[in-house]
């Protein structure tokens, strides 16, 4: 599945850390950009506690997502969503709970949903996946 969305990657540091970090920003933008032409409300972003980090919180249908993004160019290192391992899911279980303690005016029924992105090397989509309630 092929998405139009391109917006201009982020410029930071060189090497392989600050790659990784732009790549990281530039799929997370990218999903932004996919969940909101899909109805999601985006109410938060980038979310760190001890726990781990949550990419993205989104509201849609009376329903708190949090949206965990995983990007690669190319397949080298597999599948984007192979990356999101039982322990990435307790680190997004576990922040998730303490930004609904924070936040306990928020709709209290929720999911933990995977956008997984493949780029080509011009960092063009080659395909967008969204994987809705991954704990279920």
């Amino acid at each position: 599945m092929k998405q139009s969305v391109q917006p201009n990657p982020p410029r930071t540091a060189s090497g392989e850390a600050g790659h990784k970090q732009t790549l990281g920003k530039y799929g997370e933008n990218l999903a932004a950009e996919y969940l909101e032409k899909h109805g999601y409300r985006i109410i938060d972003r980038n979310f760190k506690a001890r726990y781990g980090e949550l990419d993205i919180i989104a509201t849609k249908d009376s329903q708190l997502i949090f949206v965990e993004v995983k990007t690669r160019i190319g397949k080298k290192f597999g599948m984007p969503e192979e990356a999101v391992t039982k322990w990435k899911i307790q680190e997004v279980v576990a922040t998730a709970a303490y930004y609904y303690l924070l936040h306990p005016s928020l709709p209290t029924f929720h999911r933990i949903d995977v956008i997984a992105i493949q780029l080509f090397p011009d960092k063009t989509i080659q395909d967008l996946r969204h994987i809705k309630n991954i704990t279920q």
